[in-house]
């Protein structure tokens, strides 16, 4: 794991317990770092979303550590409460969370002051489908890739694994109350 993906994803990345999983998950991340033009340091200060107005104070690494954070408590939340009859995997969720935004860093990028928006790439493919592309290059497993897949409106085609569904309503429940904001 190099420093760039520790410094966005240190203690969140090491809650995933199988190592293998977790060093897939940060080789996406690598690879998408790589393949960007946005750099760690651009992902703390761009906007979580492209709707935002100038006045959108919540980065995008911001939105994405609230997204795995809230996925982990309802995970274990529903583990406690439904045990073996809606189990939650939890190593599964994490790295879901964590990758559900991955293919936005090859979907966005930057005007010449600096500020995000949907480049040509990002028109053609959303981030859900970069996004799985990245991650099936690193070799993340299929239950992973279906989360990234489903977690944006794109996912409301397909039947959900119940981890997807929180990975979904983490990332719609923190950012419907701003898009809100914005009409």
């Amino acid at each position: 794991m190099t420093e760039k993906v520790k410094n966005l994803w240190g203690e969140e990345l090491l809650w995933i317990e199988n190592e293998e999983l977790r060093e897939k998950v940060a080789k996406t991340w690598d690879l998408a770092l790589e393949r960007s033009v946005l750099t760690g340091e651009d992902l703390k200060t761009i906007p979580f979303t492209l709707l935002a107005g100038p006045d959108m104070k919540v980065s995008f690494m911001t939105h994405k550590v609230a997204v795995v954070h809230i996925a982990l408590e309802s995970g274990k939340k529903m583990n406690d409460f439904f045990k073996e009859d809606l189990p939650v995997n939890m190593d599964v969720l994490i790295a879901g969370a964590i990758l559900a935004d991955v293919g936005k860093l090859l979907e966005y990028e930057l005007d010449e002051e600096g500020k995000s928006y949907q480049g040509k790439y990002g028109k053609y493919l959303r981030h859900p489908f970069s996004g799985v592309s990245l991650a099936e290059e690193c070799g993340v497993p299929a239950e992973v890739c279906h989360i990234i897949a489903t977690h944006a409106g794109e996912g409301n085609m397909v039947k959900r694994t119940t981890e997807a569904y929180i990975v979904h309503h983490a990332d719609f429940m923190t950012f419907l109350p701003f898009k809100e904001r914005l009409k």
